[in-house]
């Protein structure tokens, strides 16, 4: 596959991706994920559309003073003129010339129905308002990309007419002509017969070219509303195109648009194409994550190449053939997009699973018949609710636990939490914690904002006595689900904290019918696992690294297959 032809991407996140329910960029944001975009790679940047909003002005003022790119060229977007308007009078066409930008993106009327009860003028203006547009805006110099909105549904409803717009555009200038599945109601087959007939009867693939055509660059944009929007872009890829459009991690309108993230994975690890450097690809996760943190979203653990669940094994039977070869269950290595084989512990889980996160963890001193025990012992918490594949600290300290040189840095005595109704203060809510640390005692009292935040409060007050850095412990999240509601009030519940010190951050599970003792044993468990693993705490734990281990272990295998550190 050596012969494949470059891929051009084209990057509309700041644009496209904004049309997203739920997302918003600041002009900041924008030119923080320009600069991220241009050192991962993308060709083309496409920062919005000019007189839309203050926003995309500012953004397009910005970046010619603070963007300093390698590659990447900022491109404005915008639609072709008006009807029966020369683009040169046209204000919309001027604002596109004001931003400055050397690459411009017009978008035009590819399909008749769009022609009469949208734009409401006559087939052969639509044609007009194309050509002029995409030469009015060659002829300031600009690189100008067409992009034929509504192109295959146009097609299918007047293939002939569809052509004329492409041709209009090719005509005018144009450097690139996109083919848009703008309702993304098309599926790959339909996607690859059309742009095969537009490679053979515009482009003269096969035959003579139209005057023109010879350098165009053909491209696809599609949107994900039947869910095929990456097979869509791959298929389109296959039968021609070399310039492909989308969104990191699929940001767009309704359902959105093709995800980026994993279009150019499997560009370049199954289809054999070059967009990025093998370096630069080994950047996706951290791209897809960093334009999510921007964004105000949580990535998505299940998302292909990059969630963090991408490469996670969880059934026991799985579990047991990827010790065994790693190829047995992962299509690609992890690696190659910035990701890592993982193996997570739940009541799907066998003898393995333990034997590899025991070895992840780096602790030795645990028998294999400990290890069974331990896996016995998780499949009864899960049977109560616990879910251990997402508290990975728990999984951490039942494992500690089973050492026969464990000694735990406290213990609970007791506890008790009140919530109180006073007619001036509202809700009011108190918590008594007794602990033993080695052969002291601590009795501490505090209050909070409900029973949960009291424990919290009396617990540090109590620990940090003795272990003063868990005084830099703050919780990150705090879930609670229903885990029976069909019982109503007398439903069992699961707790899952996360933590964070300010470097790691660490998850720990409780369930209960009572959601304070569910709490406590969450909350509980993170204060244990930080002391247990933070070195500043001085915890004489004697733990064995992990070269005192058998090299030849299920994780080692793992790592020595896929190159996982």
């Amino acid at each position: 596959m050596s012969g494949q032809p470059t891929i051009f991407l084209y990057d509309t996140t700041l644009r496209d991706g904004t049309q997203g329910e739920g997302i918003s960029f600041s002009a900041d944001d924008k030119l923080r994920i320009a600069a991220r975009l241009d050192e991962f790679g993308i060709h083309y940047i496409e920062g919005g559309w000019p007189g839309s909003n203050p926003k995309d002005m500012e953004f397009f003022e910005r970046a010619q003073r603070e963007l300093c790119l390698k590659q990447a060229k900022i491109a404005a977007f915008g639609s072709t003129c008006r009807v029966e308007t020369d683009p040169a009078r046209d204000p919309q066409v001027d604002l596109l010339i004001q931003a400055g930008t050397p690459v411009v993106t017009i978008f035009g009327k590819s399909w008749d129905l769009h022609v009469r009860d949208v734009l409401r003028t006559s087939l052969e203006e639509n044609l007009r308002m194309i050509r002029e547009t995409v030469a009015y805006l060659k002829g300031r110099g600009k690189e100008v990309i067409y992009d034929a909105e509504h192109f295959f549904d146009g097609y299918r409803a007047n293939p002939e007419y569809a052509l004329a717009t492409l041709r209009a555009a090719i005509l005018g200038g144009a450097d690139a002509v996109v083919l848009c599945d703008t309702n993304g109601g098309n599926l790959p087959w339909q996607i690859g017969e059309m742009v095969q007939a537009v490679g053979r009867e515009l482009l003269g693939r096969g035959g003579p070219q139209p005057p023109g055509a010879a350098q165009v660059v053909l491209g696809i944009h599609a949107h994900n509303d039947s869910d095929t929007g990456v097979a869509n872009t791959l298929e389109a890829v296959r039968q021609g195109c070399t310039h492909v459009q989308g969104t990191i991690n699929g940001y767009g309108e309704r359902c959105g648009n093709a995800n980026l993230i994993s279009v150019i994975a499997d560009l370049q690890l199954k289809m054999g194409y070059r967009a990025v450097t093998p370096e630069q690809l080994r950047q996706l996760k951290e791209l897809s994550f960093f334009v999510s943190e921007l964004a105000n979203l949580s990535p998505d653990p299940h998302q292909p190449f990059v969630g963090h669940s991408a490469f996670a094994h969880k059934g026991g039977t799985h579990v047991n053939a990827v010790v065994k070869n790693v190829w047995t269950y992962q299509h690609v290595d992890p690696q190659a997009v910035g990701n890592q084989t993982r193996v997570v512990v739940s009541e799907l889980s066998g003898k393995d699973n333990i034997a590899v996160k025991r070895r992840e963890f780096g602790l030795a001193g645990i028998s294999r018949e400990k290890e069974r025990e331990i896996l016995r012992r998780i499949k009864e918490l899960e049977n109560a609710g616990f879910a251990f594949e997402s508290a990975e600290a728990s999984v951490e300290l039942l494992l500690r636990r089973a050492r026969d040189d464990y000694a735990p840095p406290f213990e609970l005595i007791d506890y008790m939490a009140t919530v109180e109704h006073r007619d001036r203060r509202g809700m009011f809510s108190e918590a008594i914690v007794k602990v033993r640390v080695h052969d002291r005692i601590f009795h501490e009292v505090a209050d909070g904002n409900g029973p949960v935040n009291a424990l919290d409060k009396a617990l540090r007050k109590a620990l940090t006595r003795v272990y003063p850095t868990l005084a830099r412990v703050s919780l990150k999240d705090y879930k609670v689900r229903i885990l029976d509601s069909q019982n109503a009030t007398a439903s069992k519940v699961r707790v899952l904290i996360d933590s964070t010190d300010g470097e790691r951050t660490w998850s720990t599970v409780g369930a209960s019918t009572n959601i304070i003792e569910a709490s406590w044993r969450a909350l509980a468990d993170s204060f244990e696992y930080f002391i247990l693993t933070d070195p500043e705490t001085g915890y004489p734990e004697r733990v064995r690294s992990r070269s005192d281990a058998d090299p030849a272990e299920p994780l080692e295998r793992i790592q020595t297959q896929t190159g996982v550190a």
